[in-house]
C-alpha cells in the first residue's frame, strides 16, 4: 500500500484530503505543519507528500528545502491557492512534482496523486536560470514527463487572461516544446532545452532553443506541413511507426494559434508572440 502525508494547518481540509485518499486504500499520515512533517518523515519513508504552502512555522516551500537535504526524498506535490509566479516557481526550484489548486476538486487531485506516483523519477531537474513573473527562463530535460510538468507551470503564469487567449497560448507552447523535446533533443535527458516566457503588458513571448542541428520542413516526414496535399495522411503513420505524439498538425495549427511565429535560420530555435490587445 503507497504511503502518502498530507501537510496542512486547516484541520478541516487535511481531514477531508486524507479521507478522500483512503477511500482510494492509500495509507495515510497527517501533519498540521512543516516540522511536524519531518518528524513524520523522520520516523517511516512516505511515497508523496501533498503540502499546504503557508502554514506558521515553517512553510510548505521551506519543507520542500528540507526535504530536499535528505539523502532519500518523497515525491512532493504543492497545494495552494496562492498560485502567484513567484510560489509556482520557487516550487520548479524545489523540485515539486505538481501544483494543486486550493479549494482541492476531488477528482482532479486524485488524477495527479496517481500520475505522480506513477511517474518515473526524473534524470535531472528543471534547472531555473530566471525567476522574474515577466521574465522566466528554464532548462528543461529532453524528456516527455519534465516537458510535461513545465507545460503545466507556464500555462498557469497566464491564469489572468481571458480562457480562449490562454488555451491558444498553452496549445502553441505545448507543440513547439514537445516538437524541440522529440526531434532536437532526440528524447536524451542529458541534453537540455531552453525555454524563454516573456510577460509584458500587450504581449506574451516565448522562445524554444533545443539542442539538435535544426530542420527544413520539406524533410519532415511526419509533418502536415510536409504532406499538405488533401486526404494525405501519412505524416500519421509515419508518425505512428517513430512512436511519437499522435497527431501531426502541429505546426499548420500553431501558426493559426497565435500571431508571430519566427524560426532562426537553422531553425533549432523558435519565437512565437500572442499579442493581449
Amino acid at each position: 500500500m503507497q504511503e502518502i502525508l498530507v501537510v496542512d494547518d486547516d484541520s478541516s481540509t487535511r481531514r477531508l484530503i486524507a479521507g478522500l485518499l483512503r477511500a482510494q486504500s492509500f495509507a495515510v499520515t497527517e501533519a498540521a505543519d512543516g516540522f511536524e512533517a519531518l518528524e513524520r518523515v523522520e520516523q517511516r519513508p512516505f511515497d508523496l507528500v501533498l503540502v499546504d504552502v503557508w502554514m506558521p512555522r515553517m512553510t510548505g516551500l521551506d519543507l520542500l528545502a528540507r526535504l530536499r537535504e535528505r539523502s532519500t526524498c518523497p515525491k512532493v506535490v504543492v497545494m495552494t491557492a496562492d498560485d502567484t509566479p513567484e510560489v509556482l516557481l520557487r516550487s520548479v526550484r524545489e523540485q515539486a512534482l505538481g501544483y494543486v489548486r486550493k479549494p482541492v476538486e476531488p477528482a482532479s487531485l486524485l488524477e495527479l496523486v496517481r500520475e505522480v506516483l506513477t511517474s518515473k523519477p526524473a534524470s535531472r531537474p528543471i534547472q531555473v536560470i530566471s525567476a522574474r513573473p515577466d521574465w522566466v527562463e528554464l532548462l528543461v530535460p529532453c524528456e516527455k514527463q519534465s516537458a510535461e510538468r513545465v507545460h503545466a507551470l507556464l500555462t498557469r503564469m497566464d491564469a489572468d487572461l481571458p480562457d480562449q487567449v490562454r488555451e491558444s497560448i498553452a496549445m502553441a507552447f505545448r507543440e513547439l516544446l514537445m516538437n524541440a523535446v522529440e526531434w532536437g533533443g532526440k528524447l536524451d535527458s542529458s541534453r537540455d532545452v531552453r525555454i524563454a516566457y516573456l510577460r509584458a503588458r500587450r504581449m506574451v513571448l516565448y522562445r524554444i532553443s533545443d539542442p539538435g542541428k535544426g530542420f527544413k520542413f520539406e524533410d519532415l516526414e511526419h509533418s502536415a506541413i510536409a504532406n499538405a496535399q488533401e486526404g494525405s495522411f501519412e505524416h500519421v503513420q509515419v508518425r505512428e511507426q517513430k512512436g511519437l505524439r499522435p497527431g501531426g498538425f502541429g505546426l499548420m495549427m500553431t501558426r493559426a494559434l497565435v500571431d508571430e511565429l519566427i524560426y532562426n535560420e537553422a531553425q533549432n530555435e523558435v519565437v512565437f508572440i500572442k499579442y493581449l490587445d
